[in-house]
């Protein structure tokens, strides 16, 4: 099947999940209710129930499209590392920058500052942690990839530890349930203003990757294989690196760390899609935000008290990377 039409398909899935998923949490409705909504408010026509309303347009619309925003960009990003260090286990997190982003989330929650706020520190610090471990990894004026990432791997650790003494010195009964909380990652306080305070980000890294992705099968070969062709291969790396640390951090901004999206997501869309950049790096995008929509729909609906998304993504997550595994033979 050419990817073109397996690409149509994955998005009119993702498309029809969207809608069946404003339909389904504890307050009920039937699938044909949201459309009477849009229609009554297009109109401006009176509606029997107006608590409908407030749940599809002020709670589930918002949740839908932050779920699908961030998890296409964990998704984007991880399929970004992997291909850039040729390491099948690269998560958006490998140079540290969601460390550095729950840090500074952290430390916002500490403060008790607002959350526009939490979402400026998280941002901040994502990006200072990128600067950090790219500094640390440059040794005699050049940076290889095993460098960068055992870098990566240091300052994420020293960012955790921050992380640990913050929730350490925080109040125990206010404070730090909302810091454990914000830390398990979480959708619920989704709305279009946290939405469009991370958007520009996500859209300039997501459309410079997108643009630049063929590269990324030439930056996946050794360094002198790259050298040979005339690639400016610190040039590039540094591209991929900052774009996909961005849409990271970004992602950890508005609702916390979100665990193995940006893992499983790229595999997937490996499998069906084949390794290839120019049509992994699209097809992850979509797979990421079906993931996570699903995962996060379960994680509202699925018991009365809302389970965290990080939880539920590692229970239904890592069975399934098994799965995958023993599939193809080996990663």
């Amino acid at each position: 099947m050419k990817f073109r039409l397996k690409l149509i398909i994955l998005v009119v899935i993702c498309a029809i999940v969207s809608i069946a998923c404003l339909g389904i949490g504890r307050y009920e409705y039937d699938i044909f209710t949201p459309f009477e909504v849009i229609w009554a408010n297009l109109m401006n026509l009176a509606l029997e129930d107006e608590m409908i309303e407030i749940v599809i347009f002020d709670i589930r619309l918002p949740r839908i499209c932050l779920a699908l925003l961030v998890g296409a960009s964990l998704s984007l990003s991880g399929a970004v590392f992997q291909n850039l260090f040729s390491n099948p286990l690269a998560t958006p997190d490998t140079l540290g920058v969601a460390s550095g982003a729950s840090f500074g989330a952290v430390l916002a929650i500490l403060l008790n500052l607002s959350s526009f706020y939490i979402q400026i520190f998280a941002i901040f610090f994502g990006i200072l942690a990128l600067i950090i471990t790219y500094k640390v990894s440059i040794i005699k004026d050049s940076a290889d990839r095993v460098t960068i990432i055992l870098s990566g791997i240091i300052i994420s650790a020293i960012f955790s530890a921050l992380v640990s003494l913050c929730k350490y010195v925080a109040d125990a009964q206010d404070v730090l349930p909302t810091i454990t909380f914000w830390l398990l990652g979480s959708l619920s306080s989704a709305s279009f203003k946290a939405i469009l305070l991370s958007l520009p980000f996500i859209l300039i890294a997501g459309v410079i990757i997108v643009l630049l992705r063929w590269k990324l099968n030439i930056l996946s070969l050794s360094d002198d294989e790259i050298k040979s062709l005339g690639i400016n291969l610190k040039a590039y790396q540094l591209i991929f690196i900052v774009f996909a640390s961005m849409l990271t951090a970004s992602s950890v901004a508005i609702c916390g760390q979100v665990g193995w999206i940006g893992l499983l997501a790229p595999h997937i869309a490996r499998m069906i899609f084949g390794q290839n950049s120019l049509y992994l790096i699209p097809s992850s995008i979509f797979m990421g935000a079906l993931m996570l929509l699903i995962v996060d729909t379960f994680a509202r609906s699925v018991s009365y008290a809302e389970i965290p998304v990080s939880i539920l993504s590692a229970i239904i997550g890592a069975p399934l990377f098994i799965y995958l595994l023993r599939k193809r033979g080996g990663i």
